[in-house]
């Protein structure tokens, strides 16, 4: 069975000491087994306290972020991609602390709508960084999640297929792809082509309903998505994520574009998707028994 999570943003939009209480007990109470925290603005961040929290209530975590256009690893700018790799490194040394093993997210580039294409150098500067983070990263035995996302939020990794072709460049055992099934609506020609092209290399999934509301509210085709994970049988974590104008975390919810409200009761729409991706989870697996 796969470890299911939720996006801290669907309970709170910042991780001070209340707040953060709130998403563990909140994420306990929904039934999830695991937690995804945004390590957007960390600094607010009790990692003593986070830590305690995550054992007493049972959970696993995963932590995420996106770089910025001033800290970009993919820019032809040294100083630029230098703060991107400290940005980086510092998420991974957050994870280790919090006794996570999980750092993902837009981590090779800047989230956010770029003005131009990437060029040759910003490429071999994000695969350089990767390699470096990659290394920094197996050492505290975590694994370093590449997120697939749509074109307004970055010019490097839009398809399954390009991460794929980024692992290969940057060759580490512990970088895998992290598919998200809001931005594959957006880029990809189907749901089940890219889950298959990757195989052994997904390593994390990301739910997400084309309005980024309740999960069976929009147009994607959930049932495919779900139908191809059993058939490269993926056993890793798949965790929900939904963005509404009543939790606001201001670098992150800005940067991704919300401004409506398509949920208040957070709890509603946890339990909510959780009852629907297992359903699908296991829609697929009894489907994929019959063959």
């Amino acid at each position: 069975m796969n470890t299911l999570g939720v996006h801290a943003l669907v309970w709170s939009g910042d991780l001070t000491p209340e707040s953060t209480r709130k998403v563990i007990s909140q994420t306990k109470a929904a039934g999830f087994d695991l937690v995804e925290l945004s390590l957007h603005g960390p600094k607010v961040m009790d990692l003593g306290l986070t830590r305690d929290l995550l054992q007493e209530h049972g959970l696993k975590l995963g932590c995420s972020r996106g770089l910025t256009f001033d800290a970009d690893v993919s820019s032809d700018d040294p100083a630029s991609v230098a703060r991107g790799l400290s940005l980086l490194e510092e998420g991974i040394g957050i994870t280790a602390e919090l006794g996570g093993n999980y750092f993902g997210g837009i981590l090779y580039g800047a989230m956010g709508k770029y003005a131009a294409p990437l060029t040759a150098q910003g490429r071999r500067n994000a695969v350089d960084a990767l390699k470096r983070v990659a290394d920094f990263a197996l050492k505290r035995n975590i694994t370093l999640g590449l997120e697939v996302v749509n074109r307004y939020e970055s010019n490097l990794l839009n398809t399954a297929s390009q991460a794929l072709a980024m692992l290969d460049e940057v060759g580490a055992p512990n970088v895998v792809v992290h598919l998200d099934t809001y931005h594959m609506n957006i880029e990809e020609s189907d749901f089940m082509q890219p889950v298959l092209a990757c195989g052994k290399r997904l390593g994390y999934v990301h739910i997400g309903e084309s309005n980024r509301g309740y999960l069976g509210s929009g147009t994607i085709d959930f049932a495919q998505f779900f139908h191809a994970l059993a058939m490269i049988d993926y056993q890793g974590v798949i965790t929900f994520e939904s963005f509404s104008s009543t939790v606001v975390n201001e670098q992150l919810s800005n940067a991704l574009a919300i401004w409506r409200n398509l949920w208040d009761d957070g709890m509603d729409l946890a339990t909510h998707a959780r009852s629907f991706i297992a359903g699908g989870i296991n829609a697929a697996a009894k489907a994929r028994a019959h063959h």
